[in-house]
C-alpha cells in the first residue's frame, strides 16, 4: 500500500484526485502502478485502477490476472470494480472507504450482483486513515 500512496501523492501533485493503485503479481512483485490521470489524459476512464490494470494485462500478455492482487488507496468505483472482476483479479486491498462513489462496499456493490462473473477477495481499511487524509487535504485546498 505504501507504493499506492506514493502514486496517490504524485496524482495530487499533478492536480488529479489523489488515488493510487498497484498490482502485484503471483511472485509478490509489483507489475504495474498508476495514479489517477483523468484530467491529464482528458479520459474519464483513466482512474488509477484502470491504468494499472491495463499495464498489468499488457505485461502478462493476457486480459485475465487470476493470480494478481490490487492495492488501491480508495474503494474502487463501480466502473473499476467491474473491470477488476472482468480481469479476474484475485484480491483487492483498499484504503479509504468511498460512501459517495464506491462500488464495492457502497453504492453499486458490484461484487454482490448475480451478474458478477468473478468475486475477488476484498480487504478494506489498509492505511485507510492516511488515504482518507490525502483526499480530505486535497479537496480542502481546492475550496
Amino acid at each position: 500500500m505504501d507504493k499506492a500512496l506514493v502514486e496517490a501523492r504524485a496524482a495530487a501533485s499533478r492536480g488529479e484526485v489523489p488515488v493510487g493503485a498497484v498490482i502485484v503479481g503471483p511472485d509478490g512483485v509489483i507489475v504495474a502502478s498508476a495514479g489517477n490521470r483523468t484530467r491529464e489524459l482528458n479520459d474519464p476512464t483513466a482512474h488509477a485502477e484502470i491504468l494499472a490494470l491495463r499495464a498489468a494485462c499488457a505485461a502478462a500478455g493476457s486480459e485475465r490476472l487470476p493470480d494478481h492482487d490490487l492495492y488501491v488507496t480508495l474503494e474502487p468505483c463501480a466502473m473499476c470494480a467491474a473491470a477488476l472482476a472482468a480481469a479476474r483479479i484475485r484480491r483487492i486491498y483498499y484504503g479509504a472507504a468511498d460512501p459517495k462513489s464506491g462500488g464495492v462496499a457502497h453504492g453499486a456493490r458490484v461484487f454482490t450482483h448475480t451478474q458478477a462473473h468473478h468475486v475477488p477477495e476484498v480487504y478494506d481499511g489498509i492505511a485507510g486513515q492516511e488515504a482518507a487524509d490525502l483526499l480530505k487535504d486535497f479537496f480542502a485546498a481546492r475550496r
